[in-house]
């Protein structure tokens, strides 16, 4: 059985700077039969035409790729091998319309609409935080209402941005108006910065959302966080979404609203570490803007959440 599972290509098979660009090095697969063997799937959305201030994620699916070849099968700190037990590929990316965005925001959910029907759990690299309204809509439909583990600097719950109700600042308000969160399974952690009235976080903790303002996470561990975080949204489907921007700018320049006073590397892991045992059908990493990132650390760091994510799935085993 385990022999017919794909395995990212090792170093000593190809040089780490040689070879196609997919995500941990796996295949790269698109035809129907190969998808309905797949357990879980790296998909991008190179989408930034929902964006506020500063654009580039439309770069991000691919310098993320760029950046994961280093990363190897094995997670030395948890044990987790999730190659061993789960059939993942690199599925590439969705042709979004780059000159609409609502078009854009249709041609997401009838893509995730089709790799849920092959039972994929879909881990996407973007692309700015418009692209998880499409994927909750999806995932809605297989799912019902889902729980929520969000981290982000910013609420996205704006009723609307320059008079438009889809933008990655309305993300989060438009997908509880829609009934597609369960309310009081949402956490939202690492807000932070400075706001046009209290409600732009009090409206979240209106719908029963645990607000985790940034300041609660300064220096310490967020391990006692994430017990809480289990706790609350626990006995249901579970999606993660995670904007780069949560992370401080000083680890995470390459992001188009950067916020100071954000959370450092080590809480990125220890939340998303701590999210093992959640029924997780789904995850993102947004935001990464590679102009803006010279170092390729944002990306860096992006590929390496990617694979946290991978790790903690359902059915992982660990050694």
């Amino acid at each position: 059985m385990e022999n017919s599972l794909h395995q990212p290509l090792g170093g000593n098979e190809m040089p780490r700077f040689g070879g196609i660009a997919t995500m941990l090095r796996l295949p790269h697969v698109q035809m129907p039969e190969a998808l309905g063997k797949l357990d879980a799937a790296f998909i991008g959305i190179p989408l930034d035409i929902g964006t506020s201030l500063r654009s580039g994620t439309r770069f991000g699916p691919r310098q993320i790729r760029a950046e994961s070849v280093m990363i190897r099968p094995y997670n030395m700190a948890t044990g987790a091998a999730p190659f061993d037990s789960l059939n993942v590929a690199d599925i590439g990316d969705v042709a979004i319309n780059t000159f609409n965005l609502l078009d854009a925001v249709r041609i997401i959910e009838a893509h995730y609409d089709s790799v849920l029907e092959h039972g994929i759990i879909p881990l996407t690299l973007g692309g700015d935080h418009t692209l998880t309204l499409p994927i909750l809509r999806a995932m809605h439909k297989k799912y019902g209402k889902v729980g929520l583990v969000h981290v982000d600097a910013h609420a996205d719950v704006n009723d609307h941005m320059f008079g438009e109700k889809i933008a990655h600042g309305t993300t989060f308000r438009r997908a509880q108006e829609e009934g597609l969160l369960d309310s009081q399974r949402v956490v939202q952690i690492g807000l932070r910065a400075q706001g046009y009235t209290a409600d732009d976080f009090n409206w979240s903790r209106r719908q029963g959302f645990r607000v985790v303002q940034a300041e609660e996470c300064w220096h310490k561990s967020l391990a006692p966080l994430m017990e809480e975080v289990r706790a609350k949204v626990d006995g249901g489907p579970v999606y993660l979404s995670f904007d780069i921007d949560g992370i401080d700018p000083a680890w995470a320049p390459g992001t188009g609203t950067p916020e100071v006073g954000g959370l450092t590397t080590i809480q990125a892991l220890e939340i998303i570490r701590g999210c093992q045992g959640l029924n997780l059908i789904g995850c993102d990493l947004v935001e990464v803007s590679p102009p803006y990132d010279t170092t390729g650390n944002t990306s860096l760091l992006g590929a390496n959440l990617l694979y946290e994510m991978l790790c903690v799935l359902p059915g992982v085993v660990r050694r």
